[in-house]
């Protein structure tokens, strides 16, 4: 058999799950701010949790 295809695996993989409720209030700035960045918005909550922990 040859090498598998596929994508390879990430250093740092993003395997952890979490869960959070938020009100719609929120969620709607956040939907407007990941709109205007073109950004998802599980990408919008990395970079927030990111910041907020001084990462990078």
């Amino acid at each position: 058999m040859g090498k598998k295809m596929g994508r390879p695996k990430s250093n740092n993989p993003l395997d952890i799950d979490i869960k959070v409720r938020i009100n719609q209030s929120t969620n709607d700035k956040i939907l407007r701010i990941c709109e205007k960045k073109q950004i998802t918005r599980a990408e919008f909550i990395r970079n927030a949790i990111k910041e907020y922990l001084n990462i990078n």
